[in-house]
């Protein structure tokens, strides 16, 4: 049955007594923040946390987090998948304090070894042989249009409904309920209507993907190999292989961003899947959180970018950036990939997030909530349906507000943090069975508190 109205305004207006209650500190640091921070907050995004302000961090290690006011949490959100790694993993604080202490110098504009290490684990995770580096993912998506609108000589890129690729301004373009496409709603300052660079359907519609290209002028489809940041929206049967196959039919380069869909797997869901990308894409997980994007091409992508005649591809031809690539960066992310993000990793945390997503299954047919969960390798969310939705449109019609904030304060005023923008929750390796076990146990009394 649903779960009641009524209660859940009375069970969110208690937590956020509770929330005021154990977190003073936090409350009083906000209001000092707004003195010199936009929102009172370094970036505005952060202030998207239940109970009118973020907590202040103190410390993170592991899969744990401790704020201001001494409440310790079980960190499912890993800074949106940025610390995928867990929090200062040894590895990573060890090749950092190396990289600044005995080796000096966090950027000198010169490669080190530490940048064909990467270079080669990448091309072998992932099967694309060149790569290149940026400070974030937003930028390594950036720098890929751009390449691919060049070489292909095209002007429109093709991204879907309600996807997610940072700041990237051509992907902020959503479609209707008729099918029209638009900018997409609270899109700030947009330097050009989006529709007019962008071509934009529905993930899983491979007949309104066909249209879309049949014109010829998409330079490149943008996509995640399942949605991630609308709930998490797997791709049906069948609808890759009809991506790939009418993106050869009509000369369109496939652009993969793994940024998030990294969970799936130690080479994202391009290893997992078979997938067969023009250019991959990547961020913030495999520094362990430091800055870092990349990106990487095929042969063949690589070939035609070489013999571009006119695009200024190292000065101000607008691909790079002066801290792009550097040897901070690399030496992170080296550590990272060579001895945290392994293979062996990856074979527990996706353990750990069946774990999970059985603890939550059992707690919605336990209480006869219509409710359901969806997981990629690591990674998990939670629908405010009974069945998971196929498209971001869909996924979008089942937000609800007020039982986002119940749930997202009922958790995090016992000791659970999930991403703030969304109801999803990540393993990493530091993970642990008991972890997940305190999260059923708490995710079923917030049930039995809404009925």
């Amino acid at each position: 049955m649903p779960v009641d109205r009524a209660q859940v305004k009375q069970v969110l207006q208690a937590e956020m007594e509770r929330f005021a209650e154990t977190h003073a500190g936090s409350r009083r640091h906000f209001e000092e923040a707004r003195r010199s921070l936009l929102g009172g907050v370094p970036m505005t995004w952060m202030a998207k946390w239940a109970g009118g302000h973020p907590v202040f961090a103190t410390r993170a290690r592991g899969a744990r987090i401790e704020d201001i006011d001494g409440n310790r949490y079980v960190d499912f959100a890993l800074g949106d998948t940025g610390a995928m790694a867990g929090h200062s993993p040894t590895a990573l604080c060890e090749a950092v304090a190396r990289r600044l202490g005995d080796l000096g110098g966090a950027t000198v504009m010169l490669p080190t070894e530490d940048a064909t290490w990467v270079g080669d684990e990448l091309a072998r995770r992932f099967g694309v042989p060149l790569w290149s580096f940026s400070l974030t993912a937003t930028d390594a998506n950036r720098w890929a249009l751009r390449l691919c609108r060049a070489i292909t000589g095209r002007p429109y890129v093709l991204v879907f409904s309600h996807c997610y690729h940072g700041t990237v301004d051509e992907t902020f373009v959503t479609v209707d309920g008729g099918g029209r496409p638009h900018s997409r709603a609270g899109n700030v300052g947009p330097a050009v209507d989006p529709t007019t660079t962008t071509r934009v359907c529905e993930f899983n519609d491979v007949v309104a993907l066909e249209h879309a290209l049949a014109p010829g002028d998409v330079a490149a489809v943008l996509m995640e190999p399942a949605l991630t940041n609308i709930g998490i929206v797997l791709p049906e049967e069948g609808f890759l292989d009809g991506l790939r196959a009418a993106c050869d039919r009509t000369g369109t380069l496939l652009i993969i961003d793994e940024t998030h869909t990294l969970s799936a797997g130690p080479g994202g869901c391009t290893a997992a899947w078979s997938l067969k990308p023009d250019v991959v894409t990547l961020g913030k997980s495999i520094a362990g959180g430091l800055p870092i994007g990349a990106y990487g091409v095929s042969g063949d992508v690589a070939e035609r970018i070489e013999s571009l005649q006119d695009a200024d591809l190292v000065d101000v031809g607008g691909v790079g950036g002066t801290l792009a690539g550097n040897v901070l960066s690399l030496a992170a992310a080296r550590a990272v990939l060579s001895e945290v993000l392994t293979p062996a990793a990856f074979a527990g945390m996706p353990a750990l997030c069946d774990r999970f997503v059985a603890g939550v299954r059992g707690a919605l047919a336990e209480h006869d909530v219509p409710w359901s969960i969806v997981q990629l390798g690591a990674r998990a969310e939670l629908a405010f349906a009974p069945e998971p939705p196929r498209d971001g449109g869909a996924s979008a019609a089942v937000h609800d507000d007020e039982l986002d904030q119940v749930l997202h304060l009922f958790l995090l005023n016992r000791g659970i943090l999930l991403t703030p923008f969304h109801n999803m929750a990540l393993m990493c390796p530091a993970t642990t069975d008991a972890d997940v076990d305190r999260h059923t146990e708490v995710f079923s009394e917030l049930l039995s508190a809404l009925k």
